[in-house]
């Protein structure tokens, strides 16, 4: 599992794991529109309000959490199958959706990721062009204690400062293929 505040580069450091373990993505649900460039069932399943509630209601996710006024999960099954054949499924979630899974899955692998600088968050938001300036500010705001909260879940292995993107992924990666 990979958690993070939003702009620490969450989404990258995922795929680049998915290619070096090798390992598959695990695609979330969600209610919240398509960022440029995201598409349907490589980034998110993005569904209805009412369809997400259908999905919940049946037990079909492992976890789900409402975030920034949308709502996100991760389908059951999907996991399910990898696990029992043996493949490495990588999910990019929230600190509630992280104590969910670790309730359920304890010997699940869990990193946070930290901005090097608040600065360099900010810039990655703003480049991202999908937010106008309340919504960043509101974004920034949060950072700060959700880095507290996921601290004190105790359900993380690691905490990486993801200010180097390949040393990043390769600390992540070591942790998970030779666990201590």
């Amino acid at each position: 599992m990979i958690s993070g505040p939003s702009g620490v580069g969450k989404s990258t450091v995922c795929h680049r794991l998915c290619e070096m373990l090798p390992a598959e993505f695990s695609v979330s649900v969600t209610t919240r529109k398509p960022r440029p460039g995201e598409r349907m069932a490589r980034d998110y399943d993005f569904v209805t309000l009412e369809e997400f509630e259908r999905l919940r209601s049946g037990g079909g996710l492992l976890e789900c959490a409402q975030v920034y006024g949308h709502m996100y999960g991760t389908p059951l099954k999907a996991v399910q199958d990898a696990v029992a054949q043996g493949r490495t499924i990588i999910l990019e979630i929230d600190i509630q959706g992280c104590i969910q899974v670790r309730s359920k899955m304890p010997d699940a692998r869990a990193f946070f990721l930290l901005p090097p600088t608040a600065e360099e968050q900010r810039r990655r938001i703003e480049g991202r062009q999908t937010d106008d300036a309340e919504t960043i500010r509101r974004r920034l705001e949060k950072a700060d204690g959700e880095i507290r909260y996921a601290m004190d879940a105790g359900c993380y292995d690691d905490f990486v400062i993801n200010d180097d993107l390949e040393r990043t992924v390769k600390r992540i990666y070591e942790k998970v293929v030779a666990p201590d």
